[in-house]
């Protein structure tokens, strides 16, 4: 390390004792660094402790960082100019129309709203200590270094890289909390106008969901945006963009009789939304390891000394869409019960840097309703959308993840998720030393109820697969449970929920199918999402568990151990190949020649020939599962009924085995082959090319493959320039897929780990910890958790640091 200041004391230590390390101060953090960068943060106190953290993020990510708190303070267009896009991972927008919605956050005063309620509502004593710490402590490098110094060249010297303060941390992590609701439609708030008025003579009724006047083509056919422009940061919120594998192995799954946790969270490579490993330490008080998300300074998934826990993306929405009735004549008035309410206008100001280096003040518009802000899209004469998010005022989240990372037990979990009752949008599974294990759905939900949905739907236009609701009716409302921390959210005796001696497992698949030997019912439908039937990567996830417990796996007893639990994890299966290859190459043998979309003949022997040698995974080596992943999603693109290319159609009573076998007499499936053999000609790649050759990280090869193929280990990536041959996804315009991976047993003398970040810690380009994990993760090989003080102290990398404030 560089020189520091006189507060700072920075001691490397290679192989050095426990002994040795010394101890932080009562006004200090320790920051002890093991392999591969991961820092070990020791303290006395939650301020000290996320002082700690925050010096030790900088110290990887500050340029990230940086960035981040532009978004959030809505300056990119000062800087950056109105028209690029800005870096959110989870969901990017140009820049004007970030500003827009981030001031106008500010202007609501929503952040010092929460902070002044007293907890559980608002932060606790112990989570803002950890706010303020994390936040004095990124600053404190920034001063120690000085942004002209600072080792990232992404950042270095720029103006824009200044000191954060406390509420860009809290309006980092409600954004985080809303980013599959609200913040997702974040462009089609900022750029709502209402529609040329349209005087009626009289006001007509509230609309009902038998009338169905609001969902009307009429309604909407003189909308300035089509209500269609909804419809795909819907499906990119459903989609599972942030997806996860989660498994929980109880007593009786695993060969010694422990319980065992799969952490395996899908995100974005690129951008905010990454995960920072971390260890949190309070002697006495909290002992933690795992990953936080950049810029929040507790951990969110990982481990205690006797509970393992990790989340997944819920399959449910957890926002409504209201369509409201609108006074005739008036388009920024809307009827409720056949009353008017006037919607609230606002003006946002942003500075936008223009072409000539000069910066001018441009203000936008925006509508809001009692339901939420006023949407672009079918904003008619007639009726507007509206949206409502379960997370508009969620800080509790960070509370209840520190509560976790206190917890010993399934029991204490589950009390820090009845108090706090802040997941924003995902699943939790747990394992403890009792070898029980523990699902559920503690997320924020709209409490709409099924009578509610009966009732209140309005049909949605073409192309919208979402329900709406009738805004029009109080009735509609969102309801109230007595248990609910909050005001219109189900409560934790709603909440499906799930405790098993076996196993309990999430791909972002619906509640239902947690355990098949279990199926749960008996919970609000909303809880259900978008799914209809179990799809291939969580179908693919239960085989798997399904062939570990019975033993008929290949990798020997039955049983699982720790060693065959990182073999599945990686193993690159692609269940769509085992469905459906053998067809394809029936196909593809008798008929060597196909007509392509164009009418083009198109010769598909060279292509079969590299199907039949791919070995049916995802493997860096598998050469042809790139044809085969490109045919797939193009035969799901042209498939117009979802799953109408089967032989054998999904059947809810045989959730495991069912569809299979693809109907190669469809005419769409040869018409798909050919399409994809002729795109390939254009590529740069073979036609055998294996993931390794298509997807890299700063140039080391990648393995796994598409959610859209049923591959457990997601990777993908979208190029802007295709380097090397093939996609790098540190220049794509969006890779995500495995990020960080832990595989943990809960033994009696104390939990066994090993771990994979897979962009490894540092953003830095520079850094020597860009990508050196990502290497491992290239070669299958994982990181050793080194969790207890003597493990360590016995890291033959420890580099110390002794923080004062």
């Amino acid at each position: 390390m560089g020189a520091l200041c006189a507060g700072l004391v920075a001691v490397t230590l290679p192989g050095a004792s426990a002994s040795g390390q010394g101890r932080p101060g009562s006004d200090g953090a320790q920051i002890r660094r093991t392999e591969y960068g991961v820092p070990h943060i020791l303290a006395h106190t939650y301020t000290d402790l996320g002082y700690g953290y925050g010096y030790a993020f900088a110290q990887d990510n500050a340029c990230q960082m940086a960035d981040r708190v532009l978004t959030l303070r809505g300056q990119r267009s000062a800087v950056f100019g109105p028209d690029t896009w800005s870096n959110d991972g989870l969901n990017p927008s140009t820049n004007l129309d970030s500003d827009t919605y981030f001031q106008a956050l500010r202007r609501t005063g929503t952040i010092a709203h929460i902070l002044a309620a007293p907890a559980p509502v608002g932060p606790s004593a112990e989570l803002r200590q950890m706010v303020d710490g994390y936040t004095a402590g990124f600053n404190r490098y920034l001063k120690d270094v000085g942004v002209a110094h600072l080792p990232d060249p992404t950042c270095q010297g720029q103006p824009w890289v200044r000191p954060i303060t406390a509420e860009d941390v809290w309006t980092n992590i409600l954004d985080i909390n809303q980013a599959p609701g609200i913040s997702a439609l974040r462009q089609l708030i900022t750029t709502a106008a209402p529609p040329a008025a349209n005087p009626a003579p009289a006001t007509p009724a509230p609309a009902t969901p038998a009338t169905a006047a609001p969902g009307s083509a009429a309604a909407s056919a003189t909308a300035r945006t089509p209500i269609s422009a909804l419809a795909a940061p819907l499906a990119n919120i459903q989609s599972g963009r942030r997806g996860s594998n989660g498994w929980a192995l109880g007593a009786k799954a695993t060969a010694a009789g422990d319980s065992m946790v799969l952490v395996n969270p899908h995100l974005p490579f690129i951008g905010d939304a990454r995960l920072y490993q971390v260890q949190l330490t309070i002697p006495g008080v909290l002992d933690v390891t795992g990953a936080s998300l950049y810029g929040t300074p507790v951990v969110q998934m990982g481990h205690t000394q006797n509970l393992a826990w990790t989340h997944t993306a819920t399959d449910a929405l957890h926002m409504s869409i209201y369509q409201m009735q609108l006074v005739p004549g008036d388009p920024t008035s809307y009827l409720v019960d056949g009353r008017p309410e006037k919607m609230t206008v606002r003006q946002i100001p942003v500075q936008v840097l223009g072409a000539d280096g000069t910066t001018s003040t441009v203000t936008k518009t925006l509508y809001n309703t009692r339901y939420g802000p006023v949407l672009s899209a079918g904003w008619s004469t007639a009726s507007a959308l509206t949206v409502r998010d379960a997370n508009a005022d969620n800080l509790r989240s960070m509370d209840q993840w520190l509560a976790m990372d206190r917890a010993q037990s399934i029991s204490a979990l589950q009390a820090a998720q009845r108090r706090y009752q802040g997941a924003p949008w995902v699943y939790t599974l747990a394992a403890d030393t009792s070898g029980s294990v523990y699902y559920t759905d503690s997320s924020v939900m709209p409490h709409v109820t099924d009578a509610q949905l009966a009732s209140c739907t309005v049909a949605p236009p073409p192309g919208m697969t979402l329900p709406l609701l009738n805004g029009s009716a109080a009735a509609c409302a969102w309801g109230r449970d007595t248990d609910a921390v909050t005001p219109g959210l189900f409560g934790p005796a709603n909440q499906p929920k799930l405790t098993r001696r076996d196993y309990v497992a999430n791909s972002n698949n619906t509640p239902a199918l947690t355990n098949p030997a279990a199926p749960l019912t008996g919970y609000p439908a909303v809880y259900n999402g978008r799914e209809t039937q179990l799809e291939l990567r969580p179908q693919l996830g239960l085989r798997m568990i399904a062939g570990r417990l019975a033993g008929t796996d290949g990798l020997g007893p039955a049983g699982f151990t720790l060693p065959t639990l990182r073999t599945l994890m990686l193993d690159d299966a692609d269940r769509s190949a085992q469905i459906g290859l053998a067809d394809i190459l029936a196909l593809c043998r008798t008929r060597p020649t196909l007509t392509a979309s164009d009418g083009s003949s198109i010769d598909v022997r060279a292509a079969c020939t590299a199907l039949a040698g791919w070995d049916g995974h995802g493997r860096v080596d598998s050469h042809g599962q790139v044809l085969w992943g490109a045919f797939f999603t193009r035969l799901l693109e042209y498939d117009d009924r979802a799953g109408s290319f089967w032989r054998v159609p999904y059947d809810p009573h045989q959730p495991l085995s069912t569809p299979r076998g693809i109907d190669t007499g469809k005419p769409l499936v040869a018409t798909a082959l050919a399409d994809t053999v002729q795109a390939a000609a254009e590529s740069e790649l073979p036609l055998n090319a294996s993931p390794g050759q298509a997807r890299r990280w700063d140039g080391v090869p990648l393995h796994g493959c598409a959610d859209e193929e049923g591959c457990f280990n997601v990777m993908s990536a979208t190029p802007t320039s295709g380097q090397n041959g093939g996609i790098d996804a540190s220049d794509a315009n969006y890779a995500e897929g495995s990020t960080f991976i832990m595989a943990v047993e809960m033994t009696p003398a104390g939990p066994k780990a090993n771990t994979l970040l897979t962009y490894s810690e540092s953003a830095n380009p520079a850094s020597p910890h860009y990508a050196d994990q990502s290497a491992l993760f290239s070669h299958g090989r994982w990181v050793t958790d080194r969790f207890s003080a003597a493990d360590i102290a016995a890291s033959p990398a420890l580099q110390v640091t002794n923080l004062r404030r």
